[in-house]
């Protein structure tokens, strides 16, 4: 009897034994989203959260067998909890720069996009293209973004928002010139967005070019490499390029 009394408390403490280790096992995986930037991540008009990288992170998880979740997280904050192990992941429309690379290790890409600028329509006779601003033109753009980045290197008054969607409005009341973006952005606020379609024009071709891919903690190989196998099963089976057509990315 005693024999098996003691086989009953070490099934008890197994899991804590196995807690108390660091060997306990992982349920999900948390990706941080800044829902700002459709069609990649953004908030419906029924408030929830959709896009395509908010549908690709969970069929990721499935293919390989897990449960991977997506979160809404400001972006301002959003490499700083990456870094401080507070979600697993971030799939946000995030472009692989060497300066990134550094702290981030980044999955296969997931798409290939540039900067533009968009103008007020009024505009259009007289901007081309990025080149065509006057110096000291007001640009707006969401902060930390490569979109920021890039335009340090023209001669223009950089505006930083919290999201994009705050620029265009600012550049819709006469307070900007231009507002940059990533290319797919662009096309959903001109293109797709009835409010905007007269008001708004992409002012020439991108002026960058850039890889976006989902990011994880510098060193941890065992989730990057489950990523990139739920990739490649979805790429394999026409799943991936589906999604892609469904949200209009090319």
């Amino acid at each position: 009897m005693k024999k098996y009394a003691v086989i009953a408390l070490v099934m008890l403490l197994v899991p804590f034994m196995a807690a108390a280790s660091g060997t306990e096992e992982k349920t999900e995986y948390v990706f941080a989203t800044d829902a700002t930037w459709p069609p990649f991540e953004y908030i419906d008009e029924n408030g929830n959260l959709t896009g395509f990288e908010v549908e690709l992170v969970p069929m990721i998880g499935e293919a390989v067998g897990e449960t991977f979740v997506v979160e809404n997280i400001p972006w301002d904050t959003i490499f700083a909890g990456l870094r401080n192990g507070q979600y697993d992941g971030v799939a946000s429309g995030v472009t692989i720069t060497e300066e990134r690379k550094a702290t981030i290790d980044f999955s296969t890409p997931i798409n290939n996009q540039g900067q533009v600028l968009i103008i007020p329509t009024a505009k259009a006779a007289s901007i081309a293209s990025i080149e065509d601003l006057p110096e000291g033109a007001k640009v707006g753009v969401q902060i930390g973004t490569t979109g920021d980045f890039a335009l340090e290197a023209y001669p223009v008054e950089i505006r930083r928002y919290d999201d994009i969607g705050l620029a265009i409005e600012d550049m819709l009341n006469g307070n900007l010139d231009g507002a940059v973006c990533d290319s797919l952005i662009a096309s959903d606020f001109v293109l797709k967005n009835e409010n905007y379609a007269d008001l708004l024009t992409v002012a020439g071709e991108p002026f960058t070019s850039e890889e976006i891919a989902i990011g994880v903690q510098k060193g941890n190989t065992e989730l990057l490499d489950m990523i990139n196998e739920g990739l490649q099963i979805l790429m394999d089976n026409g799943e991936f390029d589906a999604l892609k057509a469904k949200w209009g990315i090319i």
